[in-house]
């Protein structure tokens, strides 16, 4: 399918939008919410895809202000440390005395700046996620009341791992939202869950013991205030089982989910 992609500014904040070349609008939107990586190749591509399946889609940059991503966090900074964290063994990503041991062994420059760039993502608190909230609302406002192709329209989102869990928080945050999909995302607080007003859809690795440990909670939260909340837990999956740029990546648990997850949008913004 043809599709038009662009890079999009509103406000402070900017975003890859796509949608059908051809499509008669307007069309309800989807906001695609990213991992620790930022809006990368994997998560453009899921943009597409979901854009190529009937829908405006858009993937919020929340490193990004006024166009610009803090040096650290620039794509190529974050590649460089997804090669590093590539070449380890999985043990290392936790493991700081072996992840130190494995950065001694790198150039100096490229020591510091993976490790730099390493604390400006994954030693970052709950605090530092939940500050992308504001920017996650005004994509939601953006697509729901400025952009010309999806005025009017029906907004749903979905999020992978840490935007899987802002997901879920968007979900507990913004009354506007007309459902919200969790790929391997932590639970909110039972306090906040109470706040969900549109039905949810979670995908989950059944190795993902971490995560899982929320499933029934966010059940729990769910049933009283009764809201449709779909858990789908994937055996023999992995964390991350989305990604097909990753290791994790497990195609039967991708394919089956994927086709859950626009059965749920035909559902929700039709």
């Amino acid at each position: 399918m043809a599709l038009r992609t662009e890079w999009v500014r509103y406000g402070t904040s900017s975003g890859y939008f796509a949608m059908p070349e051809r499509a008669a609008t307007p069309l309800p939107a989807v906001l695609v919410i990213q991992e620790i990586w930022g809006v990368e190749e994997h998560i453009e591509d899921v943009t597409r895809r979901i854009a190529a399946s009937g829908y405006a889609a858009l993937a919020a940059d929340i490193f990004s202000v006024d166009g610009r991503r803090p040096e650290h966090l620039t794509r190529e900074r974050v590649a460089e440390l997804l090669a590093f964290l590539g070449a380890q063994p999985p043990a290392v990503w936790g493991d700081q005395a072996a992840r130190e041991a494995a950065l001694q062994k790198l150039p100096a420059p490229e020591r510091g700046r993976v490790s730099e760039t390493f604390g400006g993502l994954l030693g970052q608190s709950q605090e530092w996620r939940e500050s992308f909230l504001p920017a996650l609302r005004d994509a939601v406002r953006y697509l729901r009341r400025e952009r010309p192709e999806t005025r009017e329209q029906k907004v749903a989102c979905v999020g992978f791992c840490m935007g899987g869990g802002l997901s879920a928080l968007l979900a507990c945050e913004e009354p506007e939202l007309s459902g919200a999909a969790v790929y391997y995302g932590a639970t909110p607080a039972p306090d906040r869950l109470a706040k969900i007003r549109c039905p949810v859809i979670a995908f989950y690795g059944g190795n993902d013991a971490r995560v899982n440990a929320g499933i029934p909670a966010f059940e729990k939260g769910m049933k009283e205030i009764a809201q449709s909340y779909e858990p789908k837990v994937y055996e023999g999956a992995n964390h991350s089982f989305f990604n097909d740029t990753r290791g994790a990546y497990d195609v039967r648990a991708a394919r089956d989910s994927f086709a859950r997850l626009l059965a749920f949008f035909s559902r929700t913004l039709s």
